[in-house]
């Protein structure tokens, strides 16, 4: 059983370097993010997989690195858009919030 764990970690570990290439080539910010979060998906899958092999608190481990993943993700979207407000395709943004005048 621990063989066939640490195989399938190791198959992981090799779909990695996509990851990896597709961070250090891009050519976007979208494309580089959603890298990075392969990345981590990849370590959490890792992580979990070798858990009873290594030792049960990888699990620990895993899920604080999938909650850093998220947290990223949800980080990324809001430094893209406008207004920080989290739609990154929004095209205009309204000025009237910020000032309370609406009606001119």
């Amino acid at each position: 059983m621990t063989a066939w764990l640490s195989l399938m970690a190791t198959g992981v570990l090799v779909s990695l370097a996509g990851a990896l290439v597709r961070i250090w080539r891009g050519p976007g910010r979208a494309d580089r993010m959603t890298g990075a979060q392969l990345a981590g998906t990849s370590g959490v899958a890792v992580l979990m997989l070798l858990a009873p092999v290594e030792g049960w608190a990888a699990l620990d481990v895993a899920a604080i690195l999938a909650l850093f993943g998220a947290l990223a993700a949800v980080g990324f979207v809001k430094a893209l858009s406008a207004d920080g407000g989290g739609d990154p395709e929004e095209d205009d943004v309204d000025p009237a919030p910020l000032t309370g005048d609406r009606d001119g």
